[in-house]
């Protein structure tokens, strides 16, 4: 798994997959003192229009069980599960910037992949990539995609 073979680097920037799974602690935490936590934590490029819907939807709970069902708090403690590789050709995109990945767990994910693997770094881009640059993000996904 590369996000264990990572290591502490990875580990701690991925301290919130921990605290997110404490369902109604992580809601708080995020949302308390005009979701502070949130706006701090995330580097979303449209916070006030994500807690909007947030808000408005009552979404935040039923957006953290994503991470509730899929790295339950075993996976990041205990020995690491087995995945058969990936058949499907895979393109790893990696932003620079990126406060929740390294770019040791995103070339670590190649060994994973057994059909055609592709890594491309973007420089200066964050977690966000599909907002913060579109253009760089569609112009890859294009050339990447089968036409």
């Amino acid at each position: 798994m590369s996000f264990r073979a990572a290591g502490l680097a990875q580990q701690e920037k991925s301290w919130y997959m921990l605290l997110f799974q404490f369902e109604g602690v992580a809601e708080q935490w995020l949302s308390d003192n005009d979701w502070a936590n949130f706006r701090s934590w995330a580097g979303h490029p449209d916070t006030d229009g994500v807690i909007a819907d947030l808000e408005r939807t009552g979404s935040l709970g039923p957006a953290l069980k994503w991470y509730r069902a899929n790295v339950p708090p075993e996976v990041l403690i205990g020995p690491p599960m087995e995945f058969p590789p990936v058949e499907a050709a895979t393109m790893g995109v990696w932003g620079t910037a990126d406060f929740a990945l390294t770019e040791a767990q995103m070339t670590g994910s190649a060994p994973h992949v057994s059909g055609p693997w592709r890594y491309e770094k973007v420089e200066g881009v964050a977690h966000w990539m599909q907002l913060e640059a579109p253009e760089v993000v569609n112009g890859l996904l294009l050339d990447f995609l089968p036409r």
